[in-house]
């Protein structure tokens, strides 16, 4: 069955964090099919930049999600036609974050969750909403590959490092408790390692980092022995899927995994960086300590099972990792050269 018998004519969806990584794709295709999106980012993390300069049906609202909640429901209430869609993306993001945060992203990921999923069913009880979840939930669970229904493991809660995976799967529990109690149409998506254009090493984002570095001509370094391994899934693909499962009666009520299922390992990203870009970097290893503060535990695999995605939707990656890198380094030049000309971050 088409969108189109799925859904009005034109929707009216809202996007939390739409200014950011994966949002600000995810806002290009519903624009694209001729939505009518309100994005929702305070720009904490997100780049107005990322957004279209002058698109119809885009409306930007730079604020934080508790102070905007309120007013898009007061607006439904005078007479606003409710969103058809509610793609939830607004998160702390990135183990660097986490760790020298932990505190503003445990507060972040749970109640902004809490109060969309309150302002969804109250104001727009028949939307379809995806939350975004992490690969992070499974913890330090020891099964490849993840499935949606394994267990979890995570560490001690003296350890930061687990917090965000702890923050995600509340964030899981009550939108499939909404669901349940008030018949909800939530779809969870756990994210896997989501890499490409926009994307920014600022918050410990590993690709970014090693491109960054191959065009600086500086060391590409690479945590621990660099044998970590690791699936990667361009955001073009992504933020193309995410529409789908919305639009698929299937996935109410689910949780899916959402990445790449090609195992890398870290050096051989760091190596496969150097040779799609032609760097003279040279690959670094460098201890976990020496890169963050404390102590820090990582995974030596994470491999998402695509089964259930496949199933419901038909999903398959089609970008290259090498056209992931490529493109991902023309987006870095190009704002590199927005910068130096006084560009990059106005505000709109």
């Amino acid at each position: 069955m088409s969108d189109a018998t799925k859904h009005p004519a034109s929707r009216r969806c809202l996007v939390t964090g739409g200014a950011g990584f994966i949002g600000s794709h995810l806002v290009e295709r519903l624009l694209s099919r001729g939505d009518h999106v309100t994005v929702v980012d305070d720009l904490s993390t997100g780049r107005d930049s990322n957004l279209p300069p002058s698109a119809p049906g885009l409306r930007f609202v730079r604020a934080g999600l508790s102070q905007t909640l309120p007013t898009l429901a007061s607006e439904v209430a005078a007479g606003q036609e409710p969103f058809h869609e509610v793609y939830h993306l607004a998160a702390a993001v990135g183990v660097k974050l986490v760790i020298d945060d932990p505190i503003g992203s445990i507060e972040t990921n749970v109640a902004q969750t809490g109060e969309l999923l309150r302002f969804v069913q109250r104001a727009c009880p028949r939307a379809a909403l995806l939350i975004a979840s992490s690969s992070e939930v499974y913890g330090k669970s020891d099964r490849i590959p993840f499935r949606e229904d394994d267990d979890v493991t995570y560490g001690p809660t003296t350890k930061s490092r687990w917090s965000y995976a702890c923050s995600k799967a509340i964030d899981e529990y009550l939108a499939l408790a909404y669901h349940q109690q008030h018949g909800l149409r939530v779809v969870i998506a756990r994210f896997f390692n989501t890499v490409g254009p926009r994307q920014v090493g600022d918050y410990g984002m590993v690709l970014p980092r090693f491109v960054e570095a191959a065009l600086a001509g500086t060391p590409i370094i690479v945590h621990g022995d660099g044998r970590q391994t690791r699936c990667f899934c361009d955001v073009r693909d992504v933020a193309s899927v995410l529409p789908r499962m919305l639009g698929e009666p299937a996935c109410v009520g689910r949780v899916f995994n959402l990445g790449g299922d090609r195992s890398i390992s870290m050096i051989d990203l760091a190596r496969a960086v150097k040779t799609t870009l032609s760097s003279s970097s040279e690959v670094r290893l460098i201890p976990y300590d020496q890169a963050y503060s404390g102590a820090f535990e990582d995974l030596r695999q994470r491999e998402p099972d695509l089964t259930r995605l496949r199933a419901a939707v038909g999903f398959e990656p089609t970008f290259t990792l090498e056209r992931t890198i490529a493109d991902l380094a023309q987006h870095l030049r190009s704002g590199a050269a927005q910068t130096s000309s006084g560009i990059e971050g106005s505000v709109r």
